[in-house]
């Protein structure tokens, strides 16, 4: 596993976004691990966090003139990659849409770079778990411009599957024609973690292993 993967593990246990116990997902789910994005909360988390994303966009995307993060926990991570990317001497734009419509001033959707016919855009979130947010994502692009959405980039896949037995990365690759990444996946969390110290615990002990296989027993899905 690449350094910058484990290094990423370990911010986001600091950081208080990854933990394990009993949780309960959007859709119902009964979960023993919960990634928590809203948890970054300083600019130094959130400077670091847009390195771990330029690592992770640079190992796996090298066509795109702008980064687009949805409304709204997209927005600080397209705006702290964009940031990382440029210290590494790759300028590109970034943008971010309005839940709602501004019908006064200069109007519209969008905030940052104005989107052209022909730009190439990736997508960049915190997790995707159903994919849903991607296919109402891709008509606010498309209305903007003539764009290509080739890729989206998020922090964890989690590798579950959906209602209708795909993973998430699976629905954007074949209904949204979109090549997705993460940082990590929850394969890495559980190879890097078990039986690992981590902030001074074990970040995944025998029983956390158990209920984590268990979990995936019952929706877990190899798709990365």
């Amino acid at each position: 596993m690449d350094k910058y993967k484990q290094e990423f593990i370990e911010f986001m246990v600091e950081c208080g976004v990854l933990t394990f116990g009993d949780f309960t997902t959007k859709s119902g789910r009964k979960t023993p691990y919960f990634i928590n994005a809203g948890k970054y909360k300083t600019g130094e988390q959130i400077a670091k966090l847009g390195e771990f994303y330029a690592e992770a966009i640079m190992n796996n995307f090298s066509d795109y003139d702008v980064l687009f993060g949805p409304a709204y926990k997209g927005i600080p991570l397209a705006v702290a990659a964009s940031i990382a990317l440029a210290k590494r001497n790759i300028n590109v734009g970034f943008c971010f849409n309005r839940k709602e419509i501004k019908d006064h001033g200069e109007g519209g959707t969008l905030v940052g770079y104005d989107l052209k016919d022909g730009d190439k855009v990736l997508i960049i979130e915190d997790v995707t778990t159903a994919g849903t947010s991607i296919a109402e994502t891709l008509p606010i692009l498309k209305s903007a411009a003539n764009v290509a959405v080739g890729g989206l980039i998020v922090s964890v896949n989690r590798q579950e599957k959906g209602n209708d037995g795909r993973s998430a990365f699976a629905v954007i690759r074949q209904d949204c024609k979109i090549t997705p990444k993460a940082i990590v996946c929850i394969d890495d969390i559980v190879e890097f973690g078990y039986k690992r110290e981590v902030c001074g615990k074990i970040l995944i002990d025998e029983d956390a292993k158990k209920r984590i296989d268990d979990y995936r027993l019952l929706y877990g899905a190899d798709d990365l």
